[in-house]
Parts: C-alpha cells; sequence; structure tokens
C-alpha cells in the first residue's frame, strides 16, 4: 500500500468515525433525548469503541495479512453502520433519557461500526512500516491524515451534510461507501492478492441493507434541531398536537385559537390573561408549536408577538399544519434566543414567556443571572417574565431558577400541580418587579404558591450563573 492510498483509507475511515458520532446523537434524539447528558454518553461511549478498535486492530494486523483484514473491516463497518438504524428503531422505544439508557443503547448501536473502523489505522501502520528508519514518518503521516479526516468528518456533517439530507439518508450514504470500499479493496489488490467477497458476506450485507431500509422513522418532518410529528386529535376535529423528539410539545386547535388544551399553556394562559385589559407586547421565548401567539392573537386583538426560536422547521410546520397563519403581528426571528436578546429594546413588553426547550431541559444559558438581567431589561415596569419548564422530586432546578429570578426580580410565584406525581412535570414559574395580579388558575390544573411560600420553597437553592448552571444535573 502507498503512501497516498494508505493516508486516504486512514482520512476516509476516520471521518467516517465522527459522522457516525455526530448522527447517532440525532437518531438516537426520539428516544433518549437532546442533553448534555446524551452527548457524554455518545461521546464516551464512541470513544471506548475508538480504543478497543485500535488495540484489537494493532494485535490482529501482526497476526494475520493486513490487506484482507482492512477490507473485511470497511465491510462490516458498513453493514454495522445500517445495522444502527434498525437496531434504534428496535430498541429505542423501550428506553428513556437516563445516563444507562443512553449509554445501553449508543453500545447496541453504534460501538461495533466504530470500533471496526478504528481497528483499519493499525492496519494501514502495519502496512506502510518497512523499517524502524521510517516509523516516525509513517505514524506521524497517518496520525496527521486521521485527524484531517475527523475534522472533515465533523464539520462536513454538523455545518452541511444535517442542513441537506435527512438523518437516515446520511447514515446508509456512509455505509454503502464502506462496504463500496471494502468490496474494492478486495478486487484490486496486486496480482495474487485479488478476493472476491464470498457469498456469506454478501447475504449478511444483504440483509442489514434491507433490515436497515426497512426500519420505520419516528418522524413525519426532520427539521435541522429535531424529529417531528403531528397528531390529529380523534375527539376533537380541529386538535393536533405537535411531538417533537416523542416529546408532545404542543397542542393546537385549528378551529378555536384560543383553546389551551395541555395543563402548562393552561396555566401560561391564566398568567397573561392576569395582565389588565387590552393590547400586549409580548416576547415569546421559544415558539414551538407557536401555541401560545396564537392564544395571544385570539384573546387580545391587537397585540404584537415577537417569538425567539432557534429551528426554522418548527415555523414551516406550525404554517402548514398547525393553523399558524391565524396568528396576527406575529414577528419570527431565528437563531438562539440569548444572543437575540442584546438586539431587543429596552422596556419593550409587557410580557415575557419562556417556553424553549432541549429535550425535557430548558437550554441552560436562558437560565442563568445574565439571562434573567437580560429578561428584567427587556420588559416594562410592571412587566412579567412567566417561564414553563419541567422538574420533580426536590425539583433542585426549580428552585434553583426561582432562586436565580429572585436577583433580579422581587414579586415571585410557582404554579405547581394539585397532587405532585412522582414523576417530573410542569411548573410555571412567575417573576415581577411589582405585585402579581390574581391569577384565575383552571380547575384542576394547579395551585398558587406566593410570598412566604416560595422563600420557604427556593430554601437553599442556588443561583444560576453563566459560569455554574448545571441545569440537567439539577433536573429530577
Amino acid at each position: 500500500m502507498n503512501h497516498r492510498s494508505a493516508n486516504s483509507v486512514v482520512f476516509f475511515t476516520s471521518a467516517a468515525v465522527l459522522v457516525i458520532e455526530i448522527v447517532a446523537g440525532r437518531l438516537m434524539a426520539p428516544y433518549v433525548g437532546v442533553s448534555l447528558e446524551a452527548f457524554t454518553g455518545i461521546i464516551g461511549t464512541v470513544l471506548a469503541g475508538i480504543a478497543l478498535g485500535s488495540a484489537v486492530g494493532g494485535r490482529l494486523a501482526d497476526h494475520s495479512e493486513p490487506r484482507r483484514l482492512i477490507a473485511m473491516a470497511l465491510i462490516l463497518s458498513g453493514v454495522f453502520t445500517w445495522l444502527s438504524v434498525f437496531v434504534v428503531s428496535l430498541i429505542g422505544p423501550s428506553m428513556s433519557s437516563s445516563p444507562a439508557d443512553i449509554v445501553t443503547l449508543t453500545l447496541l448501536a453504534f460501538f461495533i461500526p466504530t470500533s471496526l473502523l478504528s481497528a483499519i489505522s493499525p492496519m494501514v501502520a502495519k502496512l506502510r512500516l518497512s523499517s524502524l528508519e521510517e516509523t516516525g514518518a509513517v505514524v506521524g503521516g497517518l496520525s496527521a491524515a486521521g485527524t484531517v479526516g475527523a475534522l472533515v468528518g465533523t464539520f462536513g456533517t454538523g455545518f452541511v451534510l444535517l442542513g441537506l439530507l435527512p438523518i437516515r439518508t446520511i447514515i446508509f450514504g456512509i455505509g454503502a461507501l464502506l462496504v463500496l470500499a471494502g468490496v474494492l479493496g478486495m478486487v484490486s489488490g496486486r496480482a495474487g492478492e485479488q478476493t472476491r467477497p464470498d457469498a456469506a458476506t454478501m447475504v449478511v450485507v444483504a440483509i442489514a441493507g434491507l433490515l436497515s431500509f426497512g426500519a420505520q422513522s419516528p418522524c413525519d418532518y426532520e427539521t435541522d434541531y429535531a424529529c417531528a410529528r403531528v397528531i390529529a386529535d380523534e375527539d376533537r376535529p380541529g386538535g393536533r398536537s405537535l411531538i417533537v423528539d416523542q416529546v408532545r410539545q404542543a397542542h393546537v386547535d385549528l378551529d378555536d385559537p384560543s383553546h389551551l388544551e395541555i395543563r402548562y399553556a393552561k396555566l401560561l394562559g391564566a398568567v397573561i390573561d392576569s395582565e389588565p385589559d387590552g393590547s400586549l407586547d409580548v416576547l415569546h421565548v421559544g415558539g414551538g408549536g407557536f401555541s401560545m401567539p396564537r392564544y395571544v392573537s385570539a384573546e387580545r386583538p391587537g397585540s404584537n408577538n415577537v417569538v425567539l426560536e432557534i429551528d426554522e422547521g418548527l415555523l414551516e410546520i406550525a404554517e402548514k399544519e398547525l393553523g399558524l397563519s391565524d396568528a396576527k403581528n406575529l414577528d419570527v426571528r431565528f437563531g438562539d434566543a440569548r444572543q437575540a436578546l442584546p438586539d431587543l429594546p429596552s422596556d419593550g413588553f409587557d410580557i415575557i414567556v419562556g417556553d424553549a426547550f432541549g429535550g425535557d431541559v430548558v437550554p441552560w444559558h436562558l437560565t442563568t443571572a445574565e439571562a434573567v438581567e437580560e429578561y428584567d431589561r427587556l420588559l416594562r415596569p410592571g412587566g412579567v417574565y412567566v417561564m414553563n419548564l419541567i422538574d420533580g422530586g426536590e425539583s433542585g432546578f426549580a428552585r434553583a431558577q426561582l432562586a436565580t429570578l429572585a436577583e433580579s426580580f422581587e414579586y415571585l410565584a410557582v404554579l405547581v400541580p394539585v397532587d405532585p406525581p412522582r414523576r417530573a412535570y410542569n411548573q410555571i414559574l412567575v417573576a415581577s418587579d411589582e405585585p402579581l395580579g390574581e391569577i384565575d388558575i383552571p380547575d384542576g390544573a394547579g395551585v398558587f404558591l406566593g410570598g412566604a411560600e416560595v422563600i420557604e420553597y427556593i430554601a437553599d437553592a442556588q443561583v444560576l450563573t453563566d459560569n455554574f448552571a448545571p441545569a440537567e444535573q439539577l433536573k429530577h
């Protein structure tokens, strides 16, 4: 194997590992969510696969002819890359967002292909090393080729592929390239070294391809950030639910934008309704299904809604299937909400509705004291910040968020269920620099904790800052 061929193989396989690692998070998101814990579990498991593959590949190269091993490793890595789709579709629905389940699903779906790909680099090195005098140049050159390949795989996937192609198409494509490379490696050897894939290998390839292509996707829509579906209600003709990564994120009634179905939305609506009569200027941090902008437009004619939403695909879904065209005076701004806040006018809003999620956790950088200072700047005197979050058990995250709000706002409240369940649940936090108006809570939707009750609820909770905001670790 000459210098160019060796570097090309290592470049390609290293790039493939990073493509698989990045796409793994997107493929698994509908089942384990999008969170720091998910990314940590995936990255750690893939690194373990790289370590094991490198060690085993080196040992095999010392005891067997590396050329055929490389070709077989390429073919098998392509096969198991295809099978990852089948494995995730089969096992994913039984998994949760716990670290153990994240690691388990990653192990079952992606450990083998990343190990096989990582075994190829030491095999190539074995072919290239003809004397001890060139060890440094060979190993250094292959290491550089692998690193450049990893960079191309990372940037190419994150900046290009995910915006152009569906997740499964990327996986099918990389698997096909790996299988093709392995087959070509077998049939293009030097005289006397050429082989052909045996019948059993081709049968395995065919079965893996069929299982992968036959696996049903849980998505009706694949946006840049999420897997989404829209489900029609059986008992409400105009009812539509938006499911994002297996979480029911929003509900709308196409015939009645003032109808709020989900408990947290009813509570957000109750806080909005507590404002004095007349039109409102409302900032929505997170769009989702855009049910709250529709509600504000219906209940408060003449109101202005500014929505900060990172995922353009959700707007397209809302316009196509969730009746967003009903909303008036709507200004949707795309990008990270925290980055957009400084561009908004001081004292520009009566209400800020915080309803942004990554999976079932509020993005940490939207929870900190520095972010809350921005919310306070944007609100008019007497304005209200109302936030939806999910927490349970000791409610460590909810209590820390209230403690953080207390740094900028004097008056606080939290709306919790009448009988909080053991599992995590939606809690609505309310903050203002003036006494809160009376909130008419729908029957059974929750209870109001304010004043001394909030102080007792917060207890010794820590304030979240840009330097330290373990939102996911605090959440139950």
